[in-house]
Formats: structure tokens, sequence, C-alpha cells
């Protein structure tokens, strides 16, 4: 078709990222004289290692994106002030000058607020402490580290020659970060800080487009843009006619706290809300996150699992998740077949039902291009439009490239499902492979940090630990063991020790700000020592007003059967940090020069710290660290933190908020390998395995409708129109295809029928051909992709005539 002919020119023509320069109009963004619809996706440099980055951006582009987004992460770069950071996972240059060498646009959302689930917002902490400082207002103190960072930044940039305005991959940059939500807070010093940061941005003279995105005040030249779920439906536009319709944001999951289950967004969901919003006039969008990766060491925000947006379309160790992926990148390539009418003809659009729209865009010639739009959530929906009917499933957009011939529909899934499995490669199940190490109880009179009153946490620690020690000591002239220990915290975890001996904890979680630990305790007549273990979970990451957020112990008092007793201002005693974290025991030369113990000295007490050492996994696979054994606290390899971890901390359905933690190979030697836990808690480490990660199963499930019928048409003649169920007249087939190096062993379920459910939960309906596994296993058992063809004659006949055949196959790869 000349529509297919013109559209492999005009991608051969994008294929590359030479811009030289960038503006935008009311209808999109203008490269090098041309208007472009782009699709990006967000991958954030320090979420996985530079050894992963050619991979994930190679993915990207082979999913059909034109552009990578990432934000700039300030308390990565700058985390004591004026001291700057900018190597390893750290090396944005090297970042963007891989996506570069791809041949892909970038978007360099600098901020340097961002949220982003991110510690403290992406903020140093040390910003805390600047006298007189308002984070994110009109603000004198805040505005010049702001200013400092950005400048500084723009100017690395520029000196790399990363703009598009140099002939860099760099098309856009935003400043700020959903200010818009806050705003208000700040009152009359909100809009001048809008405006000072659109001066700031637009003054470094980039050359290319700033945005603000959920910025509806967004001065000009700045463009406010959309973030959220639906912002086809929920963006009211920008702020300008002369300003192009950008989503920033369309988020493909959800991040996930502890104790909560996965937020999931299906492939279909997306690519609905994708289509309308380029249905009516969106020219950018940008997928957060395309990969989420791993929050390693302590870079989440508060209550944030370590794990990132695993059900993006490339998961947290950087596998093709399926069918979102390849759902999507049908969607871009038929988007795409649309380009010149979408973005040169004139726009039409006109109800096709009570529920039903068209969206048409028609060119100078013969270009068209329309999106037929069904808005009903339960039924299908039969529309006319141009002299053809079509059949739109519920909740749904077809794209038609001509006008006539649908070549997409967002809830038409025709990619294969693929699930991902994890092999133990490694089971440290001996106790003879540990060795312990038991963290010391400090009392009161072993701290030298002395105070009258109880300290704020975060403005103790200045973030170098999760752990701060609250001491104190006090008389008892009695043997007691009726009084009741009562303390109200601000933190996310606390540990109670009375003269050494543990007597409880307890945790907040992400919706509940404050928590109090009460528990029945016995105290010695004389001298008693209380040590209480405050530990925080990530900082804060979103709100106004951060730098005034509070953390730690609140009030704490002791009840027995005569007396009250209130300590919150008392001679207390305080430790920043734990005892084997001053000494790095995670690091090889700390872990030689500390005194361990046999695996078992200590009964598994809270606050232990194990050791063991293993080798790398063979093969070419992601690695993981099965912690599910293990309760709540911080694993490292060779020095390395590979994050957090709270087990313990299950979800509505009593199960773990993440098992699996990822080990990036790069982290890893051939052999003799360092893991190092911290346990808070009483996890057993002999359940503890290295993992190896794959995808191991396959499973597309694919259907096709009646064959094509007469039909009254409007014009008073019958025709026959092409069969819903073909793509440009291709007869539907499930395609199967395991990851390189592994064939289809097994076929674990076929049915060529009715088959109940989809690829995640299925079963055989009243309508089966009993050849279904037979011609499965004839096709696929070996092979490393296979193909079926949905068509009765495949099977021996039709097993059900008169109603529309579907083909489920579940495969497993090895």
């Amino acid at each position: 078709m000349v529509w297919l002919c013109w559209f492999a020119l005009l991608w051969a023509a994008l294929g590359t990222t030479h811009a030289s320069n960038v503006t935008y109009d009311g209808r999109s963004l203008i490269i090098d004289g041309q208007h472009t619809i782009l699709f990006s996706g967000s991958i954030h440099y320090p979420r996985s290692t530079p050894e992963m980055w050619p991979s994930l951006i190679a993915k990207a582009k082979a999913g059909g994106l034109d552009a990578i987004d990432t934000y700039v992460f300030w308390n990565l770069h700058e985390p004591q002030l004026g001291q700057f950071d900018f190597s390893g996972r750290r090396d944005i240059v090297r970042f963007i000058k891989e996506v570069q060498a791809q041949g892909l646009y970038l978007c360099l959302r600098i901020g340097p607020f961002i949220e982003a689930e991110w510690n403290y917002g992406g903020l140093p902490i040390w910003l805390r402490d600047v006298q007189g400082i308002v984070f994110r207002s009109d603000n004198e103190p805040f505005k010049y580290h702001m200013g400092r960072f950005v400048t500084k930044l723009v100017e690395m940039m520029i000196s790399e020659r990363l703009y598009a305005s140099q002939g860099g991959p760099i098309i856009l940059s935003q400043i700020e970060n959903e200010y818009g939500t806050i705003e208000g807070a700040f009152h009359e010093n909100g809009p001048p800080y809008v405006r000072w940061a659109a001066s700031l941005a637009v003054g470094l003279r980039t050359g290319v487009p700033w945005v603000m995105c959920k910025q509806d005040d967004a001065p000009d030249p700045v463009i406010n843009t959309c973030n959220g779920r639906r912002c086809g439906e929920t963006f009211a536009g920008p702020n300008s006619p002369n300003k192009p319709s950008m989503w920033t944001e369309n988020w493909t999951s959800f991040y996930q706290v502890y104790g909560e289950t996965p937020d999931r967004r299906s492939a279909e969901d997306i690519a609905f809300h994708t289509a309308l919003f380029i249905a009516r006039n969106g020219s950018y969008v940008n997928y957060y996150m395309y990969h989420g990766g791993t929050n390693f060491e302590r870079t989440t925000a508060e209550y944030m699992l370590t794990s990132y947006y695993d059900q993006a379309p490339l998961d947290e160790y950087g596998l093709i998740r399926q069918p979102k992926w390849g759902h999507l990148k049908e969607l871009h390539a038929s988007i795409k077949l649309c380009l010149k009418p979408l973005l040169y003809g004139e726009h039409t659009t006109f109800p096709l039902g009570q529920l039903q729209q068209a969206y048409v865009f028609k060119g100078n010639s013969e270009e068209c291009a329309a999106f037929l739009v069904n808005n009903d959530p339960r039924r299908n929906a039969r529309v006319f439009f141009e002299n053809s009917s079509y059949e739109l499933p519920p909740k749904s957009i077809s794209i038609l490239p001509d006008c006539k011939i649908e070549a997409f529909n967002t809830a038409k899934v025709s990619t294969q499902f693929g699930t991902r499995s994890m092999k133990s490669d490694q089971k440290f199940d001996l106790p003879d492979v540990w060795e312990e190490y038991k963290e010391a109880i400090p009392n009161f009179n072993e701290t030298s940090l002395r105070e009258s009153v109880l300290l704020e946490q975060m403005s103790t620690t200045k973030d170098t630990t999760d752990y701060l020690w609250y001491t104190f000591s006090f008389q008892h002239d009695s043997w007691d063991t009726g009084s009741i220990l009562k303390v109200d915290s601000l933190g996310h975890v606390l540990y109670g020790f009375v003269n050494g001996e543990f007597v409880g904890s307890a945790h907040g979680s992400f919706h509940n700000g404050s928590f109090t630990l009460e528990k029945n305790v016995s105290f010695n007549n004389g001298t008693n020592y209380v040590s209480l273990l405050s530990v925080m979970v990530g900082l804060p990451d979103s709100g106004p007003l951060l730098e005034s957020r509070v953390a730690g112990l609140r009030r704490v008092s002791i009840q027995d059967k005569e007396d009250f007793k209130d300590f919150t201002n008392y001679a207390w005693g305080y430790q920043v940090g734990l005892l084997g974290e001053n000494l790095q025991i995670y690091t090889e030369n700390g872990s030689s020069n500390a005194q361990w113990s046999k695996f078992g000295s200590s009964s598994h007490e809270p606050l232990t710290w194990y050791k063991t050492q293993f080798d790398a996994p063979g093969g070419e696979d992601p690695v993981a660290l099965n912690l599910g054994s293990m309760g709540k606290g911080e694993a490292w390899v060779n020095g390395q933190s590979i994050g957090r971890y709270w087990v313990s901390f299950h979800t509505y359905n009593d199960s773990p908020s993440q098992t699996w933690y990822n080990l990036p190979r790069s982290f890893l030697k051939p052999t003799g390998n360092l893991l190092v836990l911290l346990e808070e808690e009483n996890g057993n480490p002999l359940d503890v395995s290295i993992d190896t990660v794959s995808i191991g199963n396959v499973c597309g499930k694919v259907g096709r409708s009646h064959p094509p019928r007469l039909v009254s048409w409007a014009g008073g003649r019958n025709q026959t129109r092409p069969n819903n169920g073909k793509k440009h007249g291709r007869r539907p087939k499930v395609q199967l295809r395991c990851p390189p190096g592994r064939s289809i062993s097994r076929i674990l379920f076929a049915s060529y029928g009715d088959p109940f459910g989809d690829c995640q939960s299925y079963a055989m309906g009243s309508c089966h051909s009993s050849n279904s596994s037979a011609i499965a296993e004839m096709a696929c058992i070996g092979k490393s992709t296979c193909t079926i063809p949905v068509a009765s004659s495949n099977f021996g006949g039709d097993p059900c005539p008169g109603i529309d055949k579907t083909l489920l196959v579940d495969a497993e790869c090895a």
C-alpha cells in the first residue's frame, strides 16, 4: 500500500538523532523543520548499572521508542556541599552518550526536585542545614543552591555537546517537577518561584524547549505537560495555543510500598489511553517507567520497595515483559503509519454512537487516518464509518491508517505473554557456610553524644545511616515485672532493649506517619538501661516544607504500679549508626577485621550480621538473591549494597512485599563473592539462595471472527468487507518465541475453540479441538520460535461451527 511505503521511508529518515534545531508550535515539537510525534520511555541511570544501559536502551528502541527520558539525581551527584560525583551509576554523560550512540533522543528532567520515589525527592540532605532555607519557594537560599546546581548540570551538558542545538540527543529539558500540586501551600511565594525557575531555565540558552509537568501556570515559553494514567481524558491542554500537548508521565504501573500489593496496569489500558491522547492532538508520550530498575543502597523514599516499577515493559532485571512491551510496540508502529495526516491534516471529531466516537485526520491529497473509539467499558460496539462496519471491543480504539483497514486495536492483544521464573543456582542451607556477628547494644554510659531532649533523627544522622540509638538510664528502687514502656515514634521502625535484652518492636506504614511501641517490661532494683533503636526506611520525597519534616522518637514514658515517669525531656545519650556499619564489615577489609562467630551463636537474635561466600552463576541470565526466609535489613555483595529488604512486612494477602533482590552481574567476581546480610529481626539465612532469572513460559492467545459476510451499507450497495480478525488481510496466528539460547520443551496447555480466560489464568471451554495439543507440539517442541495459524483447517476441521474461534497455547522454555 502507498502509506506503507511512505511509512518505511519516513521511518528510515527518523532513524537517526542528528537534530540541530528543536522548536514547537501548537501541534508538536518541530525537529529540523519537521513536526513530530514521539514516544519516549523513562530509564533512570542510577537504578541500573552502566553494563545494563546498552541492552536497556536497545530494547527500548526495538519497542518503537524515539527517545529516552531520565531524571537527574541531585543528592547522588552532590552528597556534600561542593563535592560532586559523576562516577559509576552516576555517570550521566556516559548514559546520554549511549542513548545517542543508539540513535535515540533524550529528555533531561533536571528538576532538581524530582520526587521519583527517591530519597528526599532528590534534594541533598545538607540543604536542611542552610540557614533560613525554605525548599521550592521564592526563597533566596534555596534559589541560590538550586540555580547553582542546575547551571552546573547544563554547563556540563553543553561542554559535552549533548544538546540537539549542538548535534546531541537532548531535545527537551524539564525544570521543577509537579510543583502545581503544592504551589498553593506557599501562598504568595509560589507563583514568583515558578516564574523564577522558568526564567533560570530559559536563560541558560540550551537551544531546546523546557517543560514543567503538572504546572498550569508555566510561563511562556515553558510548556506545561500532563502526568498520570488518563491524560487523554483529564488533561485540559497546554496553557497557550502555541504550545503542543505533551504527556511526560504515562504510568505503566505504579510504585509499590512495603505492605501493599503491586498495582498492575494492563497493556490494553496503557494502549487505549495512549491512542486516545494522540487522537486528541497529543504529540509526545513518555512512559513512566519503561524500565524501573532497582533502588540500590539506601536510595528509596520512605517505605518504598527496593524493586522499582517491576511491572514496566522492561522488568527490574531488564527482561522484556510481555505482552506490555510487544503490544505497545505494535501501537507505536500503527500510529507511525498515520504520521502525515496526523501532523499535517485537518482534524474532525464526530459521534458514532452514544459512547463511540471517531477522530479523523485528512490531508490535502488522499492521506486519511482514523481512530474509532468505544468508551463503553462492558460491551462491544458495532459502528459504521466511511461506508464500512467495524466491531470494537469494550473500552478500545481501532486505528485505521488509511481510514479503511484496522491496523491495530488497543484491546486485541496478539503479542505473546511471558512468565518470569526463578531457578535456584546455589543454596546456603548448611550452617558451616555462614558466620555471624552480633551487633552491640549500646547503653547510656557508652555514648558520647548527649542531649536533654529527644533529637530529631534526620537532622542528627544527616542520612548517613538508617539507624539512631536513643539511650537513657534511670534508678529503680525495686524488682518490677509490671512496668509498661511506651514510646511514640515518627520514625519507621523501632526496636526496644532493656538492660541489653530485646523487649519488642513496632513499625509504621506508608499511610500512617506515626506509631507506638508499648510493652510490658521488667526492671532491676538499681540502675536500668533503656536502648531504643529508631530506624528509617528512606526519607520523605513529596509534599511542601520538606525542610521542616521530622522523624524519630517523640515521647517516652514508663508506667509502673505506683508511678508514671515521662522521659521525653531527660538526659539522653545517642549513637549514630550501628557498630557493624562503622566497621564496614560488609566490605572485604572490614569483614576481615571483625570478630565473627560460628553460625547459631546468637540464636538468631535481632541485629545480627551474617556472611558467606559464593561463586557467580554460569551463563548470562540475570541473578537474584532470594531472601524469602529473612526479616528486615540490608544486603551487600562485595561491599556494594543491593538495597534494603523487608520480607516480613507482608501484603494484605499475607505474602512478602518483595522476596527476590536484583544482584547485577557487574557486582560479581567469578569466584569468592562476599555476601553480607544485616538482619534486624530474626530471619533464617539457611534458606537464602542465589537464583537465576529467565522467561520460563511463553503464551499466546489469538482469536478470529466469522468469515467475511454480506452487509447492507448506507449507500444501498451490498459489499464484502475485510474480516476484522485479520490485520492487513493476514491470517491470524499464535507466535511463540523463547529467550535466546532456549527452546520450547513442553506444551503446558493448548486449546483451539473457546478457552476461558487468558494467558494468566485459563481453562478449557465448551468448544475444543482434540488435536490442539498435538498440533501445538508438532509445531513448537524443540524450536526457539514457532507459528501456529488460527484456522480450523489446521486442526482437522471446525470443532464448533458458527462461533468465533480462539487459539490459546502456553509453552515452557528450557
